[in-house]
């Protein structure tokens, strides 16, 4: 079939596993794919070296053809420039996407943002191809639970806008069971829904020694705890420069290392010096391949949401990066992502927004002897292997996306027959 992927998000940005490496799977199925995306500026909202914005460009990567359009790059705290982001973007793969990209026979939409749904809805139209809508952020819960927006006005509108999006879906996925549950209770039809977990870039992050590397983070002198990932509002790791503190003292050993970008880096970085932290260590963004480097360096990798209900339902996209390098995990998380890494036997769970939690289980790791984390990670790793990789999960698509054609054909043969 030809599938049309619709994400605003793309290679070379580091944190998507549902454009090029997703692409490449559906076309090794013998599947005609199209990535239909924006300019690459997440997350620091500049667009990036060697691309400038222009009406349109075409290239490839891996081999997959991709149309990019159009956006104003934001991704900073201002309300204002992360509307205009999505905004923009959703009316130029609207305009530019009815005229330039192939007709395809579905078309896969990615969220967030909620604003790609419109994009998705006017393609559906023009393209006379249904879509399914990939959910792995639900609004606007995440956007009430983060802060980012307050009006309750506007948190009613957003609602209202999902449900008109989910309603004109061909077929809407979502990233754990409790997603489905919401989505349910709001009045979406349960066959309408189904649950495909997310997977790992797995093309690009693998560990890698690098002594450098190695040497920097002193692996093998230090028990490094590894976040690596967006550090926002959701993320809470000022409860981690806490627990580094509580453990400070008492195990001087013990390390954390953050590695990536994120409206609270400096303001967390304020905060390690305030609190005089010698035992984190931040790093900067850096392309995934390096990632897998300060990862080969980690004893423990960390995940860490603030303790609202909404991530009680809420698979953080890192748990799959994590058990697919088999390391262990730290999973500072309630519900179904804690749950997960209990069942995989990759890690541990401790409850999220509690230093002292936080700390004793560091602890509790630090002490195990290196033969038993070795066994976690690999305990997790098969896990991944069997439960959440891509290919797992492009078969999985593929089964929905045939539903979706199957039953937008029945309609039409009924309509026919009328």
């Amino acid at each position: 079939m030809r599938i049309l992927l619709l994400t605003q998000f793309c290679e070379p940005e580091t944190h998507i596993t549902k454009a090029v490496l997703f692409a490449r799977a559906l076309a090794a199925e013998g599947n005609e794919v199209q990535i239909l995306t924006g300019f690459p500026n997440y997350p620091g909202g500049k667009v990036f070296p060697g691309y400038r914005i222009k009406v349109l460009q075409r290239e490839t990567i891996g081999g997959v053809p991709i149309l990019r359009v159009p956006l104003y790059p934001s991704h900073d705290s201002s309300g204002i420039g992360r509307a205009l982001n999505y905004g923009t973007f959703a009316a130029s793969a609207s305009l530019l996407g009815t005229l330039f990209a192939k007709r395809p026979d579905i078309i896969y939409v990615w969220h967030p943002p909620l604003t790609v749904g419109v994009a998705a809805i006017i393609l559906g139209f023009t393209k006379r191809a249904p879509f399914v809508y990939d959910i792995l952020d639900l609004w606007p819960d995440t956007l009430e639970a983060t802060g980012a927006i307050r009006s309750r006005r506007i948190l009613d509108l957003v609602s209202m806008l999902a449900m008109w999006v989910y309603r004109k879906s061909g077929h809407v996925v979502v990233q754990s069971t409790g997603f489905k549950r919401a989505l349910v209770a709001r009045g979406v039809p349960e066959n309408h829904v189904d649950v495909i977990l997310n997977w790992s870039n797995e093309d690009q992050l693998r560990l890698v020694h690098d002594p450098e590397i190695a040497a920097m983070v002193g692996a093998g002198e230090r028990f490094n705890v590894v976040f690596a990932g967006t550090m926002g509002k959701a993320q809470g790791i000022q409860t981690v420069l806490e627990a580094a503190q509580l453990t400070r003292e008492s195990d001087p050993d013990i390390q954390f290392v953050l590695v990536g970008g994120g409206i609270e880096v400096d303001a967390l970085k304020a905060a390690a010096l305030r609190m005089g932290l010698d035992n984190v260590l931040f790093l900067p963004v850096m392309p995934i391949t390096d990632v897998g480097k300060v990862m080969d360096a980690a004893d423990v990798l960390l995940a860490h949401l603030i303790d609202v209900p909404l991530f009680e339902i809420t698979i953080p996209g890192k748990m799959q990066a994590y058990l697919s390098v088999g390391k262990p995990v730290l999973m500072a998380v309630r519900g179904e992502a804690a749950e997960i890494i209990s069942a995989s036997g990759g890690g541990i769970a401790c409850e999220p927004g509690d230093p002292m939690a936080l700390a004793d289980a560091v602890v509790k790791l630090s002490k195990m002897e290196p033969s038993e984390l070795r066994e976690m990670g690999k305990r997790g790793q098969a896990f991944y292997r069997a439960e959440l990789s891509v290919e797992t999960g492009t078969r999985r698509f593929l089964e929905v996306f045939r539903r979706t054609l199957d039953k937008r054909q029945g309609r039409r043969s009924s309509d026919g027959m009328l």
